[in-house]
């Protein structure tokens, strides 16, 4: 009889932010509906120590605080992935990380695992931020665009990557696809939406469905659902401008 071939294992590195977290455990969902066992999803759950303080958010901002965390949990990452690989050695296949998590690659390398860059924000952003890169990296920007363009550098930096797997659909960034797939010389893969493939309830806050009977009394194909994602700081006046715009335009 044939020995039974052990299941394969994937790391997941996900950013600690809503709209990250979601399509993450949802690619995990998937991954592990094919027969993967993931150490974020049903199986394990791993801290990635850091000495950054709490305040380090507000303090320095999304952007520098992003910076910061890369070069800390770099160490931190490879000293936690060698001790899963002593656990486990023949069952991690790959390491998928978020675009913005570029640290982890460095102990992917190390450790000779293929590594795939996770984008869940669009192919569009991926290409603006490669366009930027390209047109201001090199030209020299203000001081205060700095931090902007560091980050916009490594993000888009594919280093040892085999592929870059994007939460979205070809029929929607076709061309955003096509531009990347000849920008990266790597294999771009358009894998969503994937709330549509896996659905997994990961909210860091209690849903507010207070709108739910609201929405119900509406016409079908009437209301128009704009999010602006997790970090986004807008004031009132904002929004009712926004709004005012997209129903003049209507």
């Amino acid at each position: 009889m044939e020995e039974k071939q052990a299941r394969k294992r994937v790391v997941l590195v996900s950013v600690s932010a809503q709209g990250h977290i979601s399509p993450m455990m949802q690619l995990a969902k998937t991954l592990h509906s094919k027969g993967f066992l993931n150490h974020s999803f049903s199986d394990q759950f791993a801290t990635i120590p850091e000495s950054l303080p709490e305040s380090a958010f507000e303090d320095l901002g999304a952007l520098k605080f992003l910076l910061k965390l890369n070069i800390e949990c770099q160490v931190s990452f490879k000293d936690c992935l060698g001790q899963l690989l002593l656990q486990q050695s023949n069952e991690i296949s790959c390491v998928i990380y978020d675009e913005f998590l570029y640290f982890a690659e460095a102990a992917a390398k190390e450790f000779k695992l293929p590594n795939v860059i996770f984008s869940t924000t669009s192919a569009t952003a991926f290409v603006c931020r490669s366009v930027f890169n390209n047109v201001y990296g090199n030209n020299g920007i203000a001081p205060s665009k700095e931090s902007t363009m560091e980050l916009y550098r490594n993000t888009v930096d594919k280093r040892t990557a085999s592929s870059v797997i994007i939460n979205t659909a070809s029929c929607l960034e076709s061309a955003s696809l096509s531009f990347l797939q000849k920008q990266l010389e790597i294999p771009v893969y358009p894998i969503g939406p994937l709330h549509m493939v896996a659905s997994a309830s990961t909210s860091l806050l209690e849903e507010n469905k207070s709108c739910m009977e609201w929405l119900n009394k509406q016409k079908v194909n009437s209301v128009i659902y704009i999010s602006l994602g997790s970090y986004a700081l807008t004031e009132i006046n904002e929004v009712m401008e926004s709004a005012l715009k997209i129903r003049l335009c209507h």
